[in-house]
């Protein structure tokens, strides 16, 4: 998180508190997934906590190492095939189906590059002005495409749905884009990850009130 490891650690076991309850108001297994998001937010804030004390601590090298790839495998391969395949599994229309198949190929795709990126290039973490840098030399060539893309598999594929309060949750993580882009760019990352964990309660508000608003169909892709 962007303020302190105290702040990373708080907000992640609040956050964690939240995926528990909302894993429990599953009432279909094609649910399941799409429950787990603030569970995957708050094992992310808490890495980044520990992030923050091996960055304050002489000789944590491995601790550091670790949690720095541990919370960018998470955001940055884990997630854009995460949304889709979430949103895919609860959606019963067959044509906004075929849509999310595309859209989940693409963050696949997408979750491949930045593994291999990880794999193949030196990431550096920092603390700027309170806030958690991850400096990289990924290809510079490919570095905005690749984010477009990444906007593109994590937040259409909420607009993309039958289950209609989804949309409110991809209309939250765009200004949170948005905003972080223009005051927070440096730190695009740490921030925008700490303002999407935040909107977990939207995902139990969502699963909440799903069961009286749709019916979900068979779990298949």
């Amino acid at each position: 998180m962007c303020f302190s490891p105290e702040a990373s650690f708080v907000s992640g076991a609040v956050i964690t508190v939240i995926g528990v309850v909302t894993v429990r108001k599953v009432h279909h297994p094609a649910q399941l997934v799409f429950a787990v998001i603030p569970l995957f937010f708050g094992i992310q804030q808490f890495a980044e906590g520990v992030l923050w004390l091996s960055l304050f601590t002489d000789g944590s090298e491995t601790i550091r190492i670790f949690s720095t790839y541990f919370f960018l495998v998470m955001a940055e391969v884990i997630w854009p095939s995460l949304i889709p395949v979430s949103v895919l599994l609860m959606e019963k229309n067959e044509k906004w189906r075929k849509i999310l198949r595309v859209l989940l190929i693409l963050g696949m795709i997408l979750s491949g590059y930045y593994a291999f990126c990880l794999i193949s290039y030196q990431v550096s973490p920092r603390i700027v002005y309170y806030h958690v840098q991850y400096n990289n030399d990924f290809p510079s060539l490919l570095a905005l495409p690749a984010f477009g893309l990444y906007l593109i598999v994590t937040i259409v594929p909420l607009f993309v749905s039958e289950v209609r309060k989804t949309k409110w949750l991809g209309i939250l993580m765009l200004l949170s884009c948005v905003v972080t882009i223009v005051f927070f760019r440096q730190y695009l990352t740490s921030v925008w990850c700490f303002f999407a964990a935040l909107m977990s309660g939207v995902v139990y508000w969502i699963l909440h009130s799903s069961k009286e608003k749709f019916k979900l169909g068979r779990i298949e892709f």
